[in-house]
């Protein structure tokens, strides 16, 4: 199913290369400003134009169809869409036949008998994710004013380095292929007490979300799996004060499936992506055997890159969704 959060639901409709992208938002406070200029900053850092992102152009101005009356929201269930402009379903015409490798091709067609929308991904496009970036936007207005998101890319191809993304990004495009990516969201301001203990904990809900995003493949919080390698006494955060507050903070900003009043850390692992222009091997079915491929249509070197909207987006979302 498409739904997500229980007092701040989501559901997410649409495909790569039909006519719309949408969502619709249960739970918006009635009451909250609202207008199309509030979502032009998130959506603009998830918008292709910079070296490493795809050609495809899509403006992403949201229509707000329903729960927005006189710039105000409603209380009623907030609906969001994007019309899919820039479409050019013809790159994937030689492809037919072919299931991509690390793509969700197969499993797709298997899932629904062949009726997906083969088109781009079809619905498993991170085109998708525009809708989740909208989400986000709603769900910063509705947290605690003292909330400040500061969400980055920290890692391209391995290199930690910021100097240094172009140039692995224009050695992997020279190359025909792509690099993965890390991205880091820091969270300050959040009191004590956010999520629930085992099943909704804070780490487990934000990480529900954050793998439903394409190209995800690993989630941490705090020191993450460094931790595995850290004894008791490196990895316990000292308490100084009755705020709570910590010397340092290995747990992330959460201890016991609740916030601990730090600074919430998550870092968020992006695979390379998986359409890349030198030629790979797949099986074809028309023939029965495995055959080259050569896979068209405009995509990113590093979806990281634009993933970083959509991971704070995600956060935003779980933590509107925690709010007490």
């Amino acid at each position: 199913m498409n739904g997500f959060g229980h007092r701040f639901r989501l559901s997410l409709w649409g495909e790569s290369h039909g006519p719309q992208i949408g969502v619709a938002i249960d739970g918006v406070k009635p009451g909250i400003a609202l207008s199309a200029d509030d979502f032009v900053a998130d959506l603009a850092r998830r918008q292709a134009g910079a070296a490493g992102t795809t050609a495809r152009r899509e403006p992403d101005v949201p229509q707000l169809v329903s729960g927005v009356y006189e710039g105000k929201t409603t209380g009623a269930p907030l609906t969001i869409v994007f019309p899919n402009l820039d479409v050019r379903s013809q790159d994937y015409a030689a492809m037919a036949g072919h299931d991509r490798p690390s793509h969700a091709d197969r499993v797709a067609r298997v899932r629904y008998g062949g009726y997906n929308d083969p088109r781009g991904g079809g619905h498993f496009s991170g085109r998708l994710t525009v809708a989740l970036v909208a989400a986000g936007v709603v769900a910063k207005k509705m947290l605690p004013q003292q909330l400040r998101f500061d969400t980055r890319v920290v890692a391209v191809g391995g290199c930690a380095d910021p100097a240094r993304f172009d140039e692995v990004l224009q050695t992997a495009a020279a190359a025909g292929d792509s690099v993965g990516g890390l991205v880091e969201c820091r969270v300050q301001g959040l009191s004590a007490g956010w999520g629930e203990p085992f099943f909704d904990s804070v780490e487990s809900l934000v990480a529900h979300l954050l793998f439903a995003i394409p190209g995800v493949k690993g989630v941490e919080f705090g020191s993450g799996f460094a931790a595995a390698r850290m004894r008791g006494s490196e990895h316990n955060d000292p308490i100084l004060d009755a705020a709570g507050r910590t010397a340092s903070n290995h747990a992330g900003g959460a201890v016991g499936g609740l916030t601990d009043g730090n600074e919430l850390v998550v870092r968020v692992a992006f695979k390379p992506t998986a359409s890349i222009a030198r030629p790979q091997s797949t099986f074809d079915r028309a023939t029965g055997r495995v055959e080259p491929l050569v896979i068209g249509g405009r995509h990113d070197i590093c979806i990281a890159l634009r993933g970083a909207a959509v991971v704070e987006a995600a956060v935003a979302v779980v933590l509107a969704d925690l709010e007490r």
